[in-house]
């Protein structure tokens, strides 16, 4: 079950214009133009207070009017008109897997050309900060389809990280922190293979922006069918081990971890106040992004224990 040893070369041009042909048109049909359901409003200027109702964003809670009152208190906000969004993409080797057809590289490419592109063509602007063993690129905020291929063109064509490193997403998260000052709308797209200690600077990171985390999933990192006699490779550190998937305890052992992993992260997202959408590498994207759109428009805000698993 190794991983390729480097990202399939893909045609940034070809790629956006298949998105903009097919998938972008379905997604503008269902959502009937109503792009924004995708996210929430963040403007930057007060329109007025009123009571907290259940599902309002504790975020925007006015705690001293609150204290005042003895009643929660919320804010609202006039929407910005434009969008600054940024992704931070986590290319980091693990990336590179896939169990059949589809790479989680492939399906981040996907996403950020739907979203990216969904985007600039409101005149909204995006910008990346591309993270593999270390972060080593900043694409500054611009609009325009040119922008959308030069963010897809830097994550297609890189040489993926030497083994030896593992993934740190502490360190891509501490620099969106001190990289990007004004209010944005932030997606981090990764599988979440980490080190520990990313899950302070994620909390920081969402008090200062709207944030959601895109997760790239295989389903064979949760479940392990019995496929024999199996050599497993550590993506990121490219270490081997030979084992038997014919025993069932070791099967058992494999999905009771992967339970405790999902937990954990799970719990670590709905802790920060992050909204998760789950990207699975068997699941058609247009569909899990729709479901995703239907949840947070139907309830203002979505509960990641509340998200269906992809």
């Amino acid at each position: 079950m190794s991983e390729s040893r480097a990202r399939p070369q893909h045609n940034p041009e070809a790629l956006l214009r298949r998105v903009e042909w097919t998938v972008i048109r379905r997604l503008d049909g269902l959502l009937h133009g109503d792009y924004r359901t995708l996210f929430r409003g963040f403007g930057l200027d007060l329109a007025d207070l009123r009571e907290y109702q259940y599902g309002d964003d504790v975020r925007h809670i006015d705690w001293n009017v609150t204290a005042r009152l003895q009643t929660p208190y919320v804010r609202e906000y006039h929407e910005d008109r434009e969008i600054t969004a940024w992704f931070l993409l986590d290319l980091s080797r693990s990336i590179d897997f896939g169990s059949q057809d589809v790479k989680k590289a492939t399906l981040s490419a996907d996403f950020v050309a739907l979203l990216a592109r969904l985007l600039t063509r409101h005149g909204n602007r995006v910008g990346a900060i591309l993270y593999g063993a270390d972060v080593d690129r900043v694409i500054t905020p611009r609009t325009g389809r040119r922008q959308v291929l030069a963010l897809l063109h830097a994550m297609m064509t890189r040489e993926p990280p030497p083994p030896g490193k593992g993934t740190d997403l502490g360190m891509l998260l501490k620099s969106a922190f001190d990289f990007i000052h004004r209010r944005s709308l932030v997606f981090i797209v990764s599988d979440f293979i980490s080190t520990p200690g990313w899950e302070r600077p994620l909390t920081q990171l969402a008090q200062r922006h709207e944030m959601i985390a895109v997760r790239l999933q295989d389903p064979l990192e949760a479940e392990l069918p019995d496929l024999g006699l199996l050599v497993f490779e550590d993506a990121e550190t490219g270490e081997q081990l030979f084992v038997d998937t014919h025993d069932g305890r070791f099967r058992k052992r494999f999905m009771d971890a992967a339970g405790r992993r999902e937990a954990a992260l799970r719990g670590a997202l709905a802790d920060a106040g992050v909204d998760a959408l789950e990207l699975s590498t068997e699941i058609d994207l247009v569909d899990t992004v729709l479901r995703f759109a239907n949840l947070r428009k139907r309830k203002g805000t979505v509960r990641v224990n509340e998200l269906p698993v992809a």
